[in-house]
């Protein structure tokens, strides 16, 4: 697939494995036992080139294109697919405000979108609606020149140190998603908590949390897509994560594979090698085989991306071929 990519997607390829070898993957392992986020592991991706992966080159970004997007976060989820997931959803906000931001709002925000200066959020799902992004809760309600948000946001990843939060918000209940808009939100916003990070299972590094919104203000040009537009923006940028969270696990499968095939040559039993029996080779060969067929339906779907395809039932189909819950045994 590699070879058929062009010299700069390469390029963000090669720096994605460099950034993971020197940042992730010695240290993902203490951050999810301390239960860490890392967001200071983000901003360094900045040096890398890794903060504007679809940005537009005319705006400072890497302008890569789907597929070879997916192919750096696949890399990066070899360390560690939280960290990957951190990453891309930095980067689906660097790109709405590259594609839909007034000229003003681009200018204050690529910078440091880019620099890692800004660390961004995407706020959608709410405690009480989950996929059903239509029926969201959080109001915006014109005061003057300004728009006052009431709500609250679950599941943000990013939450914990997220210097910019794209927030979407019902404008006009009756008119349903078309009444839907989406603000840009500055931290230090009045009105604006964060709560404390998630306690999960797992992928702490994400720093998950939820956001509350208690007459929040936000100037008029804190509006980067309105109403009967943002509904549409958010899909497809569900749809983009679909894509790249399908190559995600791909990436997390293959440093899975390649661990318990090590095991398995070390780990003796009966005086022979446990991967020498053929009934674990053959649940090693279904995982790679498997892995295999759910990177052939990631990178359709990135391909369908590109060509600026409905990609909405490839995403899904790519997302939905989840690795095989064997290897966590190993």
């Amino acid at each position: 697939m590699d070879e058929v990519l062009a010299p700069d997607a390469k390029q963000a390829i090669n720096a994605a494995r460099t950034f993971r070898d020197a940042h992730i993957t010695p240290f993902a392992d203490g951050i999810e036992l301390r239960r860490e986020t890392a967001i200071s592991t983000l901003r360094l991706a900045s040096q890398y080139g890794l903060l504007g992966l679809q940005v537009a080159t005319t705006h400072g970004g890497g302008g890569l294109s789907a597929v070879a997007t997916a192919r750096v976060y696949e890399e990066i989820a070899e360390g560690c697919l939280p960290h990957a997931f951190s990453l891309e959803v930095h980067n689906n906000i660097a790109s709405l405000v590259s594609r839909h931001a007034t000229r003003a709002q681009q200018d204050r925000w690529l910078p440091r979108l880019l620099s890692g200066d800004a660390v961004a959020a995407f706020c959608l799902t709410e405690p009480s609606v989950g996929s059903d992004a239509a029926a969201i809760q959080c109001a915006a309600d014109h005061s003057e020149n300004d728009w006052v948000l009431n709500g609250e946001k679950a599941w943000v990843t990013n939450a914990a140190g997220a210097d910019l939060f794209a927030v979407w918000a019902q404008t006009d209940v009756a008119a349903g998603w078309r009444g839907i808009a989406a603000f840009l939100v500055e931290r230090e916003a009045k009105g604006l908590t964060v709560t404390d990070p998630y306690q999960l299972m797992g992928g702490h590094a994400m720093g998950t949390a939820g956001i509350l919104l208690r007459d929040c203000r936000v100037r008029a040009d804190g509006l980067i897509s309105p109403p009967g537009e943002a509904f549409k923006v958010a899909m497809q940028g569900i749809t983009s994560a679909r894509i790249f969270v399908s190559a995600q696990c791909c990436g997390i499968l293959k440093a899975g594979l390649e661990r318990a095939i090590s095991y398995a040559s070390e780990r003796k039993a009966f005086g022979r090698p446990v991967g020498s029996f053929q009934g674990l080779q053959w649940e090693l060969v279904n995982v790679a085989t498997q892995r295999e067929a759910a990177r052939l339906l990631a990178y359709r779907a990135a391909a369908a991306a590109d060509k600026n395809l409905s990609a909405t039932v490839e995403a899904a189909q790519a997302k939905k071929l989840q690795p095989p819950q064997r290897l966590a045994a190993w």
